[in-house]
């Protein structure tokens, strides 16, 4: 065995995400303000990261099979538990207090569904027949019925997503996806009046965000005016003015993207692009080769979630998708997000270093 068999990693994939996270290092010290504190922090939270991944990645395929099912319980209960005793901020009930930190249960979920919907999809052939399908999709709906109730929309919808796409992954065919569609439609008037307010003015406010210029239609319109004013160059690293005076709000976590699209331009974002496509297209890659049923549903709705990330990121920041609260994978300041993405990237690098060990 060769080195890198033995750490099971993936090492292409691995360069790329040090590369993103020295990206994000860079875009952050601008973003937050030329702060080295908040630099350090976001450091130390990503080495903790990458030691996480790299213990993930040495766990068996095999072996998160056998959890899965523990795993998506212990995260259901959890959820419970915030619901009941949980830390209100914000508005919201996501946190539970462990004393040195704080803790929300719904980032075990970004994990926990998929690997709890790869696990019942792979116990049978496929395609799944009804039965299965009804149970995936209560395996689904439970969390994110209860993320909703924190409520936590943004995660919520990032949940359900991975989880539906273990179930596109798994050959449903496109007269029930067309039905589906057709239903999620016709109850979409359903879901609005159960919205909260605030919820209902962030999709109001995509279609006119002009509306309310210093109210809920700030962040869309001060993020879109620093996107466009870089130009194909960009400013300039921390010479962007929207952000460096303070017109760009939650600039270093959820909107960073506006900064980076101010300071570096057509050319940047493009290049911040094309290393996600590769992260991206390495994961689908992974999925593609893995040798069981299990493995390469859990490859392919990590990697496709992943995606989703940074689509609704992305189409948050630029106007065309409503206010979320979504980070940029990789990139936006925080801990628990990361750590999250990372273990998943670790449970892919543990698939694809797998499937070397059996091919040869």
């Amino acid at each position: 065995m060769n080195k890198k068999t033995l750490l099971h990693l993936d090492y292409p994939l691995m360069y790329a995400l040090v590369l993103m996270s020295m990206l994000s290092l860079v875009i952050l010290y601008s973003a937050g303000g030329e702060n080295l504190s908040i630099l350090l922090r976001q450091a130390a939270r990503m080495l903790a990261a990458f030691v996480i991944m790299i213990a993930v990645a040495q766990i068996p395929p095999e072996a998160l099979a056998r959890w899965t099912p523990w795993i998506y319980g212990v995260g259901v209960i959890l959820l419970v538990v915030v619901l009941a005793i949980g830390v209100i901020g914000k508005g919201a009930q996501r946190w539970i207090n462990l004393g040195l930190f704080r803790f929300q249960p719904a980032e075990v979920m970004k994990l926990g569904v998929p690997m709890m919907a790869a696990w019942v999809f792979s116990r049978k052939p496929l395609p799944p027949s009804p039965g299965r399908l009804i149970i995936g999709a209560i395996t689904i709906g439970v969390p994110t019925a209860l993320i909703i109730l924190q409520p936590d929309l943004g995660t919520a919808i990032l949940v359900a997503a991975a989880g539906v796409f273990v179930i596109f992954l798994s050959g449903i065919s496109w007269r029930i996806l067309t039905g589906l569609g057709i239903i999620a439609t016709a109850l979409a008037p359903v879901a609005w009046h159960f919205m909260h307010d605030y919820q209902k003015r962030r999709v109001l406010t995509l279609f006119n965000p002009e509306a309310d210029p210093l109210g809920s239609g700030y962040h869309i319109i001060q993020a879109k005016i620093a996107i466009g004013s870089g130009g194909v160059y960009g400013k300039g690293w921390t010479n962007g003015s929207q952000s460096q005076l303070d017109f760009i709000p939650e600039r270093h976590t959820d909107f960073i993207f506006a900064v980076f699209g101010e300071e570096f331009g057509l050319i940047g974002a493009s290049i911040l692009l094309l290393l996600y496509s590769y992260i991206i297209g390495r994961g689908l890659y992974i999925a593609i080769s893995a040798t069981d049923t299990y493995s390469r549903l859990l490859a392919g709705s990590l990697s496709i979630t992943f995606f989703f990330y940074v689509f609704v990121n992305i189409g948050m920041v630029s106007g065309i998708l409503p206010v979320v609260g979504v980070p940029l994978p990789l990139v936006s300041y925080g801990g628990t997000s990361m750590v999250t993405l990372m273990a998943g990237f670790g449970i892919l690098m543990s698939i694809h270093s797998r499937r070397r060990l059996i091919s040869s």
